[in-house]
C-alpha cells in the first residue's frame, strides 16, 4: 500500500519545492535568481504592468533582495533562455536540450505552415538580414507588405521572426525595454553547451523528475506540461517507481489521480513548518499557476481575473494570492501608481474560516510594505478591506507607509 501522507505534509513537499518554506535561504545576487529559475524549471512571463510583470515578482517573492537587473544579467551570461512551457517563459539554459520537439514541431511547420508557404521570401529576408548585420528587433524591419487578418496586425516580417524563433533557427539575445532582441541560435547558445537531443524514453524520465522539482508532489496530469505523450510517459513513470526514484503516495482528504513523490524529499520533509511569512504571490507564480492542483493540495480556488468582463470579477482586476504559512488566507487586488509613488490595495479580503487574523496582520503589513518598495513606492493607500474592521488594524501595521 502507498504511504499516506497528512495534507500538511504534502503541503511541506509542495512549499519546499517551490522555495517558499521556512528553511528557504536564498542565495544573493544573480546567483540567488539563478538557482531560484534552477529551481523552479520555468519562471513564466507576463505583460501586463499595472504592478512589477510577473516574471520579476516570481523571482522576487523567491529571493527579496531580487532585482529586475539580476535576470537581465543571467539573460548576458546564457544561463536563462526564453522558451514556451505551458507559456512563454524563463528556462535555465541546461535544459535547452530538452525542448527540441517543440522545435522540430515548429521547423515542420507547425501552426504557420501555410503562411510560411506563402511567404518564404519575407522569411529569407529576414534571416539573411539578422545573419549580415547581427542582432534585430521587430522594429527594425519595414513593413514589407502591411497586412490585416490572421495575425493580429504584425508586420509579415514580425511574423517570420516568431516562426523563425520557434523553429529554434533564432533564440532571443536580450530584451531592450520589453522588446525582443532576435539573434541566430549559434550566436546565442554559450560554448560547450551540451545539445545532444535526447531520445524519448529520456525525455520523459526528465519530464517526472522536473515536475517533482518543481512541485514536490504531483500526479501525471502535471508531468504532461513538459511532456505530452502519455503512453511514453505512463512508461517512465514504471520505469522509475521500479528502481525506486519516485513512489506512489495517498494524501490524507485529497482525493484525485494517483500522486508521487520522491522517497528522499518525503523523508527530508517528515517534519518541519511552514513558517509565519507572508507571501504575496503573481497570479502567474509557479505555485498557483497549476489550478486544479492548488486547488487539491490547498483547497484554494483561483481565477485570474484581467480576463473576465468587469462586470462579472469577484475579488478585482489582478488579484494576488496571499500565502500564510501552508494556507491561502486571502486575495489582495493592487496597483502600482509608480509616477506618484503610491501602491494602491483596491481591496484585500481574507478568505472564509480564518480565523487567526492577529497572527496574520504583522506579516501581512510588513509584506505589502516591501512589496510596495519593490514597486517603486513609497506610500500605500488602502481602498477596501473585507471584513472592514480589519482596515484600520492593517493600516496600523504599515505605519507610515499608510496613507489615506
Amino acid at each position: 500500500m502507498p504511504p499516506t501522507l497528512s495534507i500538511t505534509h504534502a503541503r511541506r513537499l509542495a512549499l519546499r519545492a517551490q522555495g517558499l518554506d521556512a528553511a528557504h535561504r536564498p542565495g544573493r545576487g544573480v546567483e540567488g535568481a539563478a538557482a531560484t529559475i534552477e529551481r523552479l524549471g520555468y519562471v513564466q512571463i507576463d505583460t501586463i504592468a499595472v504592478i512589477e510583470r510577473a516574471h520579476e515578482h516570481i523571482f522576487w517573492t523567491r529571493q527579496p533582495t531580487y532585482r529586475p537587473a539580476f535576470l537581465q544579467q543571467l539573460m548576458r551570461e546564457r544561463r536563462v533562455f526564453e522558451c514556451w512551457t505551458h507559456a512563454a517563459s524563463y528556462v535555465p539554459m541546461a535544459d535547452f536540450r530538452y525542448y527540441g520537439r517543440h522545435r522540430r514541431w515548429h521547423a515542420a511547420g507547425g501552426h504557420r505552415k501555410q503562411w510560411l508557404a506563402q511567404n518564404g521570401e519575407i522569411v529569407a529576408h529576414v534571416r539573411q538580414r539578422i545573419r549580415d548585420e547581427g542582432p534585430l528587433l521587430a522594429a527594425d524591419f519595414k513593413d514589407i507588405e502591411a497586412r490585416r487578418g490572421p495575425w493580429w496586425d504584425w508586420k509579415p516580417a514580425k511574423v517570420a521572426l516568431e516562426a523563425l524563433y520557434d523553429a529554434g533557427e533564432l533564440m532571443i539575445a536580450e530584451r531592450r525595454g520589453f522588446q525582443r532582441v532576435y539573434d541566430l541560435t549559434e550566436r546565442v547558445l554559450p560554448a560547450g553547451l551540451d545539445t545532444t537531443e535526447p531520445d524519448t524514453a529520456e525525455c520523459a524520465r526528465w519530464a517526472v523528475h522536473r515536475t517533482l522539482d518543481n512541485l514536490g508532489i504531483a500526479d501525471e496530469g502535471q508531468m504532461r506540461i513538459w511532456f505530452r505523450q502519455r503512453p511514453e510517459l505512463r512508461t517512465a513513470v514504471d520505469q522509475l517507481l521500479a528502481a525506486g526514484q519516485i513512489e506512489a503516495v495517498e494524501v490524507s482528504g485529497a482525493s484525485g489521480d494517483t500522486l508521487y513523490a520522491r522517497p528522499a524529499d518525503v523523508q527530508a520533509t517528515a517534519r518541519g513548518r511552514a513558517g509565519r511569512r507572508v507571501h504575496l504571490l503573481s497570479p502567474f507564480d509557479n505555485l498557483v499557476i497549476r489550478r486544479r492542483w492548488v486547488r487539491r493540495l490547498f483547497d484554494f480556488d483561483y481565477t485570474i481575473e484581467c480576463y473576465v468582463p468587469e462586470p462579472k470579477r469577484r475579488y478585482g482586476y489582478f488579484c494576488l494570492p496571499v500565502l500564510f504559512g501552508d494556507r491561502f488566507v486571502g486575495r489582495l487586488d493592487a496597483k502600482a501608481e509608480r509616477k506618484e509613488g503610491v501602491f494602491v490595495v483596491r481591496r484585500f479580503e481574507l478568505e472564509p474560516g480564518v480565523d487567526d487574523v492577529d497572527a496574520l496582520l504583522s506579516p501581512l503589513a510588513e509584506s505589502i510594505g516591501r512589496f510596495a518598495r519593490f514597486n517603486g513606492c513609497e506610500q500605500i493607500r488602502i481602498e477596501s478591506v473585507l471584513p472592514a474592521k480589519f482596515k484600520a488594524p492593517l493600516r496600523r501595521g504599515l505605519g507610515s507607509l499608510a496613507g489615506g
